[in-house]
């Protein structure tokens, strides 16, 4: 059984998307999934969520709306409002206090897998299931000119150069494509990358260059996309990327369930983060850069401590696996979203207030 009718990368079958190694997964003669759980001795139709400790913590709010999981977020710096894009082939706008800002937008082209939001805040870009993009303007909630083709599978990434001329594209057809968002064209010739499908693509803050991640590899290009560094290390798929503000460094979170820090210039692996059990399909930092948090399969939110290494309090917890995470501009809150199809918001302050009162205590102990 798989989740969508072409995406093919993502098999909800798959033994390892149970949290609970003492559960397992089967299919009937009929094609119907159903679960053992041998901690009770029971089988259900209901797939097992994972068991909460006593004094977890919760939602600042759960923001709901969608009918089907949510693949990407983006926060606006000005209203702190969150964007997210739908298996449901939509485009949404929250308020802070979950309250939706107009309608959704629906463009076509299947489930929207991906977005970016311009430096200006006025568009937003959308990739789709159809390996189609979309430019939209954010005020009127309207498409802007004809879906850009180009793509011959799934958009799965997307970002937007610093300078804002251009935006980038990674897919399921293993290519990277850059386009002018005032004509919907294609800028230069599609890069057929080493790794396979594009599951990441992301600029430098300096926009002198952009990485690209996929099948155990991440792969750094020069601004007129020449490979400068090919990066290897992650014992499988790279499926999320992003930058230190400086340009000196990458972060990168995988299906081999880790976190990695690495010196761009050479490749040199610096540090490796573990902790999830299972892939890591989202990260960001912090404005400041002491945090990074990281979005699994596992269900779980974690935030880590780049001075440490270590993880932060414990993790975050969702009903089901988490595809997105994304930090808001003034750096408070946290938003993650993913199979459940909601939006999850969390207070960063509190993550590290409870985290100080462990420490402290642990102490007097």
């Amino acid at each position: 059984m798989i989740l969508g009718a072409t995406n093919l990368w993502y098999k909800i079958d798959d033994p390892g998307d149970l949290v609970d190694p003492r559960c397992e997964w089967h299919i009937s003669p009929l094609g119907r999934s159903y679960f053992v759980n041998h901690n009770t001795r029971t089988t259900s139709w209901k797939k097992p969520k994972p068991e909460r400790p006593a004094g977890s913590l919760t939602p600042e709010r759960i923001i709901e709306g969608h009918s089907k999981f949510i693949w990407s977020l983006a926060y606006l710096k000005a209203s702190c409002n969150v964007m997210s894009a739908s298996e449901d082939g939509s485009i949404c706008q929250w308020k802070r206090d979950g309250e939706p800002v107009g309608k959704p937008w629906h463009g076509g082209g299947g489930g929207v897998n991906t977005l970016a939001v311009s430096l200006d805040e006025t568009m937003v870009v959308c990739g789709s299931e159809d390996g189609s993009l979309r430019l939209w303007n954010i005020t009127e909630g309207s498409m802007i000119g004809e879906p850009w083709e180009g793509h011959d599978d799934a958009v799965r990434c997307l970002d937007w150069s610093p300078n804002a001329l251009e935006i980038a594209s990674g897919s399921d057809d293993g290519t990277i494509r850059r386009w002018n968002p005032d004509t919907g064209r294609q800028i230069a010739p599609p890069i057929k990358t080493s790794h396979g499908w594009v599951f990441a693509v992301k600029y430098s803050a300096q926009g002198d260059k952009f990485i690209s991640g996929g099948n155990g590899a991440i792969c750094v290009w020069s601004r007129d996309g020449k490979l400068l560094v090919e990066i290897k290390g992650h014992g499988h798929t790279v499926m999320s990327l992003c930058w230190s503000k400086d340009g000196a460094h990458i972060f990168s979170g995988s299906a081999d369930d880790t976190i990695r820090k690495w010196r761009w210039i050479d490749g040199k692996e610096l540090v490796v983060l573990r902790g999830h059990t299972n892939s890591v399909k989202s990260l960001c930092l912090t404005p400041n850069e002491r945090y990074i948090v990281s979005a699994s399969d596992d269900y779980s939110v974690c935030i880590w401590d780049l001075k440490t290494n270590q993880a932060v309090g414990n993790p975050l917890l969702h009903d089901e696996e988490v595809f997105a995470v994304v930090m808001s501009p003034d750096g408070t809150f946290i938003a993650s979203a993913g199979l459940d199809t909601k939006i999850y918001v969390w207070s960063l302050e509190a993550v590290l207030e409870r985290h100080q009162v462990g420490v402290l205590c642990a102490l007097v102990l």
